[in-house]
């Protein structure tokens, strides 16, 4: 609960800096020539103070959306693989997942909002598909087929539906085995966990191209959808290690022991690396290519807008890749609990920072700020461990009738 007091704290100071201030940067002045320069339009509708309201909104729930079905997601590949070392932390993959429904049904709400002033799509905006309108953009209407606000709100809803019905499932098929025992709730979980699997490696690449990439309606990338997965991916991952080891340390879980650290350790490590992966190859395509269309996306981030991305940038970097490459490179960091909850909490601020570098430049432009944005931050993490930790304390921690649970309970690596 103080999370939420200290984030509503910082959103109130946030927004009376931003309201009386001028909006620039909690109240600094900013280059107003910065967006003409790199063909950026006018910012129109809302006040700016409302504005970075909104997209703060739409920022912080997409990403904890991402890490919410990121827990199911990995409860499923753990099922279908027939892990035995994770039985000891299913519980809080399932417990990750409690934010996918309330989490979709706010992301419906923010839209509508975002809708009054067009606010965060620049192709909802009325006539801009209709030529002779003196909104008329040509390529925003050649992807009217796609981007309409009927089809991209059946989209965003069949999204949620299928996360959330197979979150409940497999969270039900757990407590059925936990009363039950046997091995058919086991088999059941496999079939589900592989449907599953199939529909979100589509739905989880369409929605980062709903969500976020048509934000920046005229810039396009195919390797977009995992760029986005693979910093949901390596969030969520770093979610379900903190909670392990904040657990364990309140008492709970006294049979986590270094080796299931290590597995989670390596997890972390290893997606960090893929992330890079897909961000270079994005990055050095884009730039090879020097395709003004394609071109504009880095030159925005990298130095437009007085340079006022820059730096967050190139933090992106250091924070997701070159820190916890460095701090978990060794075996035994992997097993210590104080280096893993630190690289935790690093990559969940860094990918937070992420998504913020994936839309504010492109909505907010040079008028982008941070109290606002830390604020709701903070209130949605609040909000979010309140339904997480509520379903933590609903049934056992330990999935007891699990068939592999004595695997998980002698792990050693």
């Amino acid at each position: 609960m103080w999370i939420i007091v200290a984030g509503v704290l910082v959103l109130a100071a946030g927004l009376l800096l931003a309201a009386f201030g001028g909006g620039h940067h909690e109240g600094a002045e900013a280059a107003h020539g910065a967006a003409a320069a790199h063909g950026a339009a006018e910012h129109h509708g809302s006040p700016i103070w409302l504005k970075r309201l909104i997209m703060s909104l739409w920022h912080s729930n997409v990403f904890f959306l991402g890490v919410s079905v990121v827990g199911t997601v990995f409860l499923a590949i753990q099922s279908v693989a027939y892990a035995g070392w994770s039985v000891l932390v299913r519980r809080i993959m399932e417990a990750l997942g409690a934010w996918v429904l309330p989490g979709g049904i706010l992301l419906l709400v923010i839209f509508g909002l975002g809708l009054i002033n067009h606010d965060i799509f620049h192709w909802t905006m009325p006539g801009i598909m209709t030529e002779g309108n003196a909104n008329y953009d040509e390529i925003i209407a050649g992807k009217s087929g796609f981007l309409n606000i009927p089809f991209y709100l059946i989209r965003t809803v069949l999204y949620v539906a299928i996360w959330a019905f197979f979150t409940y499932k497999l969270r039900q098929l757990s407590l059925e085995e936990d009363l039950n025992g046997g091995t058919e709730y086991f088999h059941r979980t496999i079939n589900v966990s592989a449907l599953f699997l199939v529909l979100f490696a589509v739905t989880s690449s369409m929605a980062a191209w709903d969500w976020i990439m048509s934000v920046d309606v005229h810039w396009f990338s195919t390797m977009f959808g995992w760029y986005v997965f693979a910093s949901w991916w390596v969030s969520g991952i770093a979610a379900i290690t903190l909670t392990t080891i904040l657990l364990k340390q309140a008492g709970y879980l006294r049979w986590v022991q270094a080796s299931h650290l290590h597995d989670l350790g390596k997890f972390m490590f290893g997606f960090s690396i893929f992330w890079t992966y897909v961000w270079f190859s994005q990055f050095m395509l884009i730039w090879y290519a020097n395709l003004p269309e394609e071109a504009i996306y880095f030159n925005q981030r990298l130095g437009g807008f007085n340079g006022q991305y820059t730096w967050l940038f190139f933090f992106n970097l250091v924070i997701n890749f070159v820190f916890p490459f460095l701090v978990l490179m060794t075996r035994d960091a992997k097993r210590q609990m104080i280096m893993m909850k630190i690289v935790s909490i690093a990559i969940l601020i860094g990918h937070w920072s992420d998504f913020y570098l994936m839309l504010m430049p492109s909505t907010l432009q040079e008028n982008n700020g941070y109290l606002i944005e830390i604020g709701v931050a903070l209130v949605f993490l609040g909000l979010f461990l309140i339904l997480m930790t509520k379903r933590l304390s609903q049934a056992s921690l330990v999935p007891v009738n699990h068939p592999f649970m004595d695997e998980s309970l002698h792990h050693t690596t």
